[in-house]
């Protein structure tokens, strides 16, 4: 019976199994259950049923209890439950559909019915199932093609520096390395690594000569940095998805300083958010450690020490103690992106 679907039948009374498995044999596979825990056990096995005919007076756990449990479960969530059951008041119908079950059939069952009906909710459930399929499809193009645009605004960014176009990427990374090393999971860590590229966005926004007078400390200086600022928010728009709202969160918070002296908005301590903590130090170390017009690159150990040296004053202490202890992967992000 190659390519045939799996029915899942559960019912404490093995003759009500023998008739169910005698009408649908010839169509389908079938295995059954006597208790609601084997049948939950065999619902979210390697091999689960497409779908289920479900009994609810039943001992140890009734029909109710094992759908809500199957509902409740990712894993078995989308398996279509049929109850076919003695028990016919419109209140337990209602609550068979309120708990997620997509038919309601009486017992004695007619054999017509109940073979067109599980027809039906297989043909259903892979309609539903082709459906998902498409959405993912298109999330993943779109999510691919907003990572394009982060990666362009990126490179633009990176265009208006006099520096290397690895600049940005290297800060992505190690912003990353940092975000792992504070305890981020795989998916803030992604998050962080691609929203990290837009740190510097707002420079796309303003000409030369306020750039200028940004490179150059003195005077003038912070009120460029801070239109930067403004027109990185007013480029990244107001786009609620967690990997833009992060990278607004990164322009607008990674000059500030551990001790209330940096800016906008003179936050100290953990009222910075972590991420801009983290791309704090990741562009300060990018910066000590690149060779430019009128300073020499400092080699990584010295390049360590001088954030050590202003740990607790513009970097979370603790922060700079994770990057530090990382010095080996640091070196292999360098060696793959250098200049």
């Amino acid at each position: 019976m190659e390519g045939s679907k799996t029915i899942l039948v559960v019912d404490d009374t093995p003759e009500n199994i023998d008739v169910l498995v005698g009408l649908l044999s010839s169509e389908y596979r079938v295995r059954a259950a006597t208790r609601g825990i084997k049948a939950l056990e065999l619902a979210a096995s390697d091999h689960p049923p497409d779908l289920i005919l479900l009994d609810i007076m039943m001992p140890e756990m009734d029909g109710f209890e094992v759908c809500r449990r199957l509902k409740a479960d990712p894993i078995t969530a989308s398996i279509p439950v049929i109850f076919v059951t003695a028990k016919i008041a419109v209140a337990d119908e209602i609550k068979g559909f309120e708990l997620g079950a997509v038919d309601y059939l009486s017992k004695p069952v007619s054999p017509p019915i109940l073979l067109r009906r599980v027809k039906t909710q297989l043909a259903l459930a892979d309609q539903n199932h082709a459906l998902e399929r498409i959405v993912a499809e298109r999330t993943a193009e779109l999510e691919l093609s907003r990572l394009q645009v982060v990666h362009c605004l990126g490179r633009a960014a990176a265009s208006r520096e006099r520096g290397s176009n690895a600049h940005a990427l290297r800060i992505s990374r190690y912003s990353r390395l940092l975000g792992e090393e504070a305890g981020m999971g795989p998916t803030d860590a992604a998050l962080l690594l691609n929203a990290s590229l837009m740190y510097d966005v707002g420079k796309i926004g303003l000409p030369d000569s306020a750039l200028e007078v940004a490179s150059n400390p003195g005077k003038g200086a912070r009120a460029v940095i801070e239109a930067e600022i403004k027109m990185g928010v007013r480029i990244l728009g107001n786009d609620n998805s967690d990997l833009l709202t992060m990278a607004r969160t990164i322009v607008t918070t990674f000059r500030e300083s551990f001790d209330g002296s940096g800016y906008p908005r003179g936050l100290t301590g953990r009222d910075i958010p972590l991420v801009g903590r983290i791309v704090a130090i990741a562009n300060m170390f990018e910066t000590l450690t690149t060779q430019r017009a009128q300073t020499e690159a400092y080699p990584v150990p010295e390049a360590l020490i001088q954030l050590e040296a202003c740990a607790g004053i513009q970097f979370d202490p603790e922060l700079v103690r994770r990057f530090c202890r990382a010095e080996a992967e640091i070196l292999e992000i360098k060696s793959v992106l250098g200049d």
